[in-house]
């Protein structure tokens, strides 16, 4: 009885934090198991690279971004746990688009604690060889 009071704590715990999680912005398994691999510094980058686009694709419907670059136009500022960019650009549908950000995650690089953007104008296509953007 112990062990099945426990477990179903447990089940409840996990529901419970499965429901408080956003589903538009919650990690699905294949991109944590695939961050875990990762060193600190990388899972970091690619993990607010993750939330740069699922966050833009999922506020406003006009965009589908599928590619991110923190560094398009110069280094983003990066502590232990963040990155703040205002040189960035995405991909969306084809084109690219400025994007300033900042990213703050858990220690383990795992959470998005903090997120804000921008998204600015549209990068012209005689620019894009300039900044090393593709199709």
């Amino acid at each position: 009885m112990v062990a099945s009071r426990t477990m179903r704590t447990a089940l409840l715990t996990a529901l419970a934090l499965l429901t408080a999680s956003s589903t538009a912005h919650a990690l699905d398994s294949r991109l944590k198991a695939g961050l875990l691999k990762l060193d600190p510094q990388t899972r970091l980058e690619q993990r607010c690279d993750a939330e740069v686009l699922d966050r833009i694709t999922h506020d406003d419907p006009h965009y589908k971004a599928d590619r991110v670059v923190a560094y398009a136009f110069g280094q983003p500022e990066m502590t232990d746990d963040s990155i703040k960019s205002k040189v960035a650009a995405f991909r969306s549908r084809g084109e690219w688009y400025r994007l300033k950000f900042k990213c703050e995650t858990a220690p383990d690089h795992m959470e998005v604690l903090n997120f804000k953007y921008r998204i600015g104008d549209k990068i012209l296509k005689e620019d894009w060889s300039k900044y090393y953007l593709y199709p």
